[in-house]
């Protein structure tokens, strides 16, 4: 019954699809309102209020040369709200509105499809399923010279971009440092000091973007005045916090490489070949004895064809099988030499001794900076919450004997100036260098 159900459920869908398509291929819209334009009865009408937001963002882009930055930021201030009402512009926001062949005219359908009945889960149609595109469907807000201008800079930005590494790939920290004051994500920045040299630090992308917290022209609460944190800071934390997690390290390196083996072995047992061998020359000496029955007349011609086949077919399977046994003999070597290096690998993690960037990333689940007396690490499975402090390390006073170990003091006192406390205990940290606050 269920595997009726399930099938009605499938015929149900092609139906359905079917359907849309047919309608969609005549001009019926499925949407809903946007930005410019309402839907109703499948059909698209302007909105004016909507479509003066757009035409402006259009202009403004093509004619007056903002990007899309300093769009949003305009749109902002001057009190225009966005199709859900919200006040607050993106750059996002801007480049889907100058990338949607709807405002010259033209209509798109099928850009998401369901590639299951079941789930229902919608993709993005990269080229699975079959676009509906209809040529000057509805009304246009924009003309197409101005459509194909936006569009055609927006290419020529792209191609600008191709070959840079994302973001996300560059750095361990990225999306994962919160802003504790505004809830936004901390971004990388390069800062450069006073002498020159640059570093990179974390500061929320809230602040970046707007400056301190303040009330915009248009009534806004805009900006964020957190501070910013240093990448090594961030990564020195994240040493700290890895070197207090309590683990039973042999019950964790037994759990983790038995899993693997599981994974990893195809419970292949390995087969004597040599015993394989000598059934093979046991069957050539039979083969040689054929022979001689036959030259002496003691088996006919069919019966000395039939016994020699017989031989050659048992040979064939068992050179097969030494064959196969070889390659079996190969693979469990190569497992075992495999399953050596995972457990080598897993000893080393375990024990601490390969905390590089990569680990930190696959560990940390969020670092909150409230502010630097207040940041809080949060780990991936695990129920703590880590706090710590930020401090400046003490400098001695500058005197004519003292100012040559200045530098040096703020190196060598770099892991004093953290002081931290788990939630369920509270303890200090201490260094070979120097007292914990």
């Amino acid at each position: 019954m269920s595997s009726i159900a399930q099938e009605e459920s499938r015929k149900t869908s092609d139906c359905v699809k079917w359907g849309q398509k047919r309608r969609m291929e005549q001009g019926v819209v499925f949407g809903r309102d946007m930005l410019g334009y309402d839907v109703q009865g499948g059909q698209m009408f302007i909105n004016e209020e909507g479509a003066k937001i757009v035409r402006l963002i259009f202009e403004k882009f093509v004619n007056e040369r903002k990007g899309s930055h300093t769009i949003a930021r305009e749109l902002r201030e001057a009190g225009y709200k966005t199709i859900t009402g919200n006040a607050i512009w993106t750059n996002t926001v801007i480049y889907k509105t100058l990338k949607n062949e709807k405002y010259c005219g033209d209509l798109v359908q099928k850009k998401t499809y369901t590639p299951d009945y079941l789930s229902h889960d919608k993709k993005y149609n990269n080229g699975e399923d079959e676009f509906i595109i209809i040529k000057d469907h509805h009304e246009p807000i924009v003309s197409r010279e101005m459509f194909d201008a936006a569009n055609k800079i927006l290419e020529e930005s792209a191609l600008l971009q191709e070959g840079k590494a994302k973001h996300s790939n560059r750095y361990p920290f990225s999306g994962k440092i919160k802003c504790g004051v505004c809830g936004a994500t901390f971004g990388a920045r390069y800062t450069t000091r006073k002498d020159g040299s640059k570093y990179k630090a974390w500061r929320c992308l809230e602040g970046a973007k707007y400056g301190k917290a303040h009330i915009d022209k248009a009534g806004n609460q805009v900006g964020c005045s957190s501070k910013s944190i240093r990448n090594e800071d961030a990564l020195h934390i994240m040493y700290l916090v890895s070197g207090t997690l309590e683990m039973e390290k042999k019950s964790i390196i037994k759990n983790m490489v038995t899993a693997i083996e599981s994974i990893v072995s195809n419970d292949m047992e390995s087969t004597n070949t040599d015993k394989l061998r000598e059934k093979i020359k046991v069957i050539e000496d039979k083969k040689s004895r054929l022979v001689e029955l036959y030259m002496s007349e003691d088996i006919d011609r069919d019966e000395f064809t039939a016994a020699r086949i017989k031989c050659d077919n048992e040979i064939g399977e068992l050179n097969e099988l030494i064959s196969s046994t070889e390659k079996q003999d190969t693979i469990i070597k190569q497992q075992n030499e495999l399953i050596l290096d995972i457990t080598t690998a897993v000893n080393e993690i375990v024990d601490g001794m390969t905390f590089e960037e990569d680990f930190y990333r696959n560990l940390l689940e969020r670092m909150v900076v409230n502010d630097k007396d207040h940041i809080d690490v949060y780990l991936n499975l695990l129920p703590h919450k880590w706090s710590y402090v930020v401090a400046q390390a003490a400098k001695p006073k500058i005197t004519e004997n003292t100012a040559k170990i200045e530098k040096d003091t703020e190196v060598e006192h770099f892991c004093t100036r953290y002081r931290y406390r788990r939630t369920r205990a509270f303890r200090n940290s201490r260094c070979n260098c120097a007292s914990a606050y």
